[in-house]
């Protein structure tokens, strides 16, 4: 349904004047996510509570209007973004820490406060919440909750779902559920708490989270391993994970992630080196020296050119810093990237190098890779110019072949980046007819008018 008048003066009356607007200028700036896809809304609303929320939908309920929630619209797979129009639903003001429990290590957090504070707060009293996307200064933890979002640290500690104990959401209805628990364990029903995690923003709308913390490790020590080829460092990443050693982060970057990054990083790079592995080690002091030392045994046993320890966190911060950038550095190669984050096991690492390798030369288009190779989380860029249609058919091509050799190793279509709109075409191939039912059957359940961000995970 259209987004009348009387609708929009309704919205004013929940959530203030001053935070609904439906100004053209304001809706681009929620039309589209990091994906680049554009789509106008109707109008966006910023609730400050929950039961701006509840009033919100119960209002969009009756009169069968589209919501789409939104966080910071970091995303790449465009969860966010409002492809059939209607309200989007920003949750930014809702972004309080409101407990953080030292003693039961949980803290309460709404929506829209953005992860690196949580990070912050919880360090400050000698505690860690541990996943760390790229985007960790930027995005909120409402959206890591729609997006199951990963991170660098996902080999030793999990993802997102390993830390949500519980969820207060509001069904598309209007009505509030409270999910899951604040304790250790708890296994009363059926478990609606993963079931909303990684559910992009179609069943519920996130108003409260129940974050499990663990203790900040005593003592951290960074790595920077070179190689002359991307062979060798694939190849050394299963071969660190059969040791007796879990390293906390385990990050791959190819040579055209190097020459994109080199200026970020506070030592000198040689032409010779053609890939990096970040290797980042956790835990008691006396246990990170000796693991370090295994490690870097390890990695010259399987030829790496040279093994650098960052001398302090200063220089440790310097490399993540240059990790994190690669993203929009990107652009610099071309005007356009597909990013694809595939996960295959990580002893096909070395295959799915050449695999992307052999896609570069096949259809003439530069792919990029870098990623999380301790757990087989390879983000693959394949960079082109979608006005050239030639490029743009190409691209498509490769993503196809991608794809296909990615499920062919056994591997899985996205790691961290959800289905959202660009990979509803490819969820077939990984996910049999049935599943989909079943989770279009969940869907209805949650959300009988569909009214709830439609058009993602599946058509």
């Amino acid at each position: 349904m259209e987004l009348s008048g009387s609708i929009f003066r309704s919205l004013q009356k929940i959530s203030g004047k001053p935070n609904v607007t439906r100004e053209k200028e304001e809706l681009l700036c929620y039309s589209y996510d990091a994906t680049g896809n554009s789509y106008l809304p109707d109008a966006v609303v910023f609730p400050g509570s929950e039961e701006e929320v509840i009033r919100i939908l119960k209002l969009a309920s009756k009169e069968k209007l589209i919501v789409v929630p939104r966080g910071a619209g970091s995303g790449m797979t465009g969860g966010a973004v409002p492809v059939k129009g209607g309200l989007v639903m920003v949750t930014s003001r809702m972004n309080r820490i409101l407990i953080i429990d030292e003693n039961n290590f949980f803290t309460k957090v709404q929506p829209g406060v953005i992860v690196s504070d949580i990070h912050t707060r919880v360090e400050e009293k000698g505690l860690f919440y541990p996943p760390d996307p790229a985007s960790s200064s930027v995005c909120t933890i409402g959206g890591n909750i729609g997006e199951c979002a990963g991170g660098p640290r996902a080999v030793k500690y999990g993802v997102t779902r390993d830390y949500v104990l519980g969820l207060r959401a509001v069904l598309p209805c209007g009505e509030v559920i409270q999910t899951g628990v604040a304790t250790a364990k708890g296994v009363a029903g059926y478990d609606l708490t993963r079931l909303i995690v990684g559910s992009e923003g179609t069943l519920a709308v996130v108003t409260e989270i129940t974050l499990k913390l663990l203790p900040k490790p005593q003592a951290i020590k960074t790595m920077a391993v070179f190689f002359d080829s991307m062979q060798k460092a694939a190849k050394t990443v299963p071969g660190i994970m059969r040791e007796a050693v879990v390293p906390r982060c385990v990050e791959y970057l190819d040579k055209a992630c190097l020459d994109l990054v080199k200026d970020h990083l506070s030592f000198e790079i040689p032409e010779s080196i053609k890939a990096l592995l970040i290797i980042e080690l956790d835990g008691n002091i006396d246990r990170v020296e000796k693991d370090a030392k295994k490690i870097k045994e390890l990695c010259l046993s399987y030829d790496a050119l040279e093994v650098m320890v960052a001398k302090d966190e200063i220089e440790a911060q310097k490399l993540w810093n240059a990790r994190k950038a690669l993203s929009p550095v990107l652009y610099k190669i071309a005007t356009n990237k597909i990013n694809e984050d595939i996960v295959v096991p990580i002893d096909k690492i070395p295959d799915m190098v050449q695999i992307t390798q052999n896609i570069q030369k096949t259809y003439g288009l530069k792919v990029v890779s870098f990623g999380h190779a301790g757990d087989g989380n390879i983000h693959c860029n394949i960079m082109y110019n979608k006005k050239d249609e030639n490029e743009s058919k190409r691209a498509e091509k490769a993503v196809d072949e991608l794809f296909k050799a990615t499920l062919s190793l056994g591997g899985t279509i996205t790691g961290e980046h959800g289905v959202g709109i660009t990979k509803l075409k490819y969820l077939p191939l990984e996910i049999g007819a049935t599943q989909i039912k079943l989770m279009k059957g969940i869907k209805n359940v949650f959300d009988p008018q569909n009214i709830l961000n439609p058009g993602k995970i599946f058509h």
